[in-house]
């Protein structure tokens, strides 16, 4: 009983529209006052979850992101990625899949990587004929990579949640990443080629080849820098974000040259509220676990499990059948800050590997962003369009088919998840 009126307090609080810290400062101190008589403790509890290196990667990354986007790199990127690619059927398609990859590994946002793709790939697809919904759903799909490849927004607020290594998170998604990427890719090929109204252009030839790629490659060469950096183990999590901070603003400035002092203010600006948002967000999730935790609800939980008598792997299949449904409703952010305080001390008895968890949960919150009534990406998509929502949703649904194959994959083989990061000498 104690479980279902928290989270029917809590879901009517955020169905109501109010922003998601205040939902769970107001439910963790109702829940307090109620058990506690005073919310005394809040103080402690916040400055506590604020007391981690951990969160200076959160501004950093959200800056070089900023500088990366206001640079226009994403021309280039495009152009690269089509100049290469484009010339087999099916390749416009795959040449987007492409440029979501690399973007959302810049990024670190799926609907900034849907937003800023979407609007230079979409109308060169409509140029050479690609049909629009096919169009619609593929940049709705591979916008949503921005979640699962690194540097990743909701990965790091997981790992803070979690206390699990942002850099073992970091690793863990790159090849799930990329296998995504690679069954879109295929997708899009396999159906340009049972559709004969496609019809490619002509290969550009190597001068345009090696020119897209010498124009491209600052952009390209960001993501395997700060990744390469964590794996070898030359900088931390925190150092890589400052680094690729500083690789993006020498690329402004001295490639690029499309950035000044107020461009850059600016960048500095957006990031700073972006990342108070997010620290206000984690401040309401360390007050709601702290106030969860007073009233025992995660050993509840973990007792009930353990009188059903799931395994590991029947305890996650719930797990990620409950939130599917939760992303039809709420957003990633809200999903992982209520569920993961409560899931935790379950996940520790059944010895479930947090970093293997954290990408399926991951996946699960792509999916969240196109499936209706409340996918992001696909609102993103038609508000740069104007093409009705019913079209977007048709155009994204093959993909939602695809992720949840995706899914049931990582589910069934943990190693194409955890092998990158302990590979790299991080353990669970």
């Amino acid at each position: 009983m104690t479980m279902i009126l928290v989270f029917g307090g809590l879901i009517l609080l955020l169905l109501s529209g109010m922003p998601i810290f205040v939902a769970l400062g107001l439910s963790a101190s109702a829940i307090l006052l109620i058990f506690e008589g005073n919310i005394g403790s809040i103080a402690d509890t916040v400055f506590a979850n604020f007391d981690k290196p951990i969160l200076m990667t959160i501004p950093l990354f959200v800056f070089m992101a900023q500088l990366m986007i206001r640079a226009k790199v994403i021309d280039d990127l495009y152009d690269m990625a089509h100049t290469v690619v484009g010339h087999i059927r099916g390749g416009l398609g795959v040449a987007t899949v492409l440029s979501c990859t690399i973007f959302a590994a810049i990024s670190g946002s799926s609907v900034a990587t849907a937003l800023s793709i979407g609007s230079s790939a979409i109308p060169q697809m409509k140029r050479f004929g690609y049909p629009e919904r096919d169009a619609l759903g593929v940049i709705a799909a591979g916008g949503t990579l921005g979640i699962l490849i690194p540097p990743s927004g909701p990965m790091i607020l997981y790992a803070i949640v979690s206390e699990v290594s942002i850099g073992a998170l970091f690793l863990a998604g790159i090849v799930p990443g990329l296998l995504l990427a690679l069954i879109f890719s295929v997708y899009c090929v396999v159906r340009a080629s049972r559709d004969p109204s496609q019809v490619a252009p002509d290969w550009a030839g190597w001068g345009r080849v090696l020119s897209a790629l010498r124009r491209s490659i600052w952009a390209v060469m960001a993501p395997p820098i700060v990744m390469g950096g964590i794996y070898f183990g030359v900088f931390t999590a925190g150092e890589a974000a400052a680094f690729g901070s500083l690789y993006a603003l020498i690329v402004a400035l001295t490639v690029y040259r499309s950035l000044g002092l107020r461009q850059i203010w600016e960048c500095a600006r957006q990031s700073m509220l972006t990342s108070m948002m997010v620290f206000m967000i984690i401040a309401g999730a360390a007050m709601f676990g702290h106030a969860i935790t007073i009233i025992r609800l995660p050993m509840g939980v973990t007792e009930l499990v353990a009188n059903m008598g799931l395994g590991p792997l029947g305890f996650v299949l719930m797990v990620m059948a409950m939130i599917f449904v939760m992303g039809m409703f709420f957003e990633s952010i809200a999903i992982i800050l209520i569920t993961t305080p409560i899931l935790l001390p379950t996940m520790h008895m059944l010895d479930i590997d947090l970093i293997w968890y954290g990408v399926l949960l991951m996946i699960n919150l792509e999916l969240a962003m196109i499936t209706p009534p409340v996918g992001m990406n696909l609102f993103v998509i038609k508000g740069i369009t104007d093409a009705p929502l019913s079209e977007v949703v048709r155009g994204a649904a093959p993909y939602v088919i695809l992720m949840l194959g995706g899914l049931v994959l990582m589910m069934l083989v943990p190693g194409l998840a955890t092998w990158l990061p302990y590979a790299a000498g991080f353990g669970q």
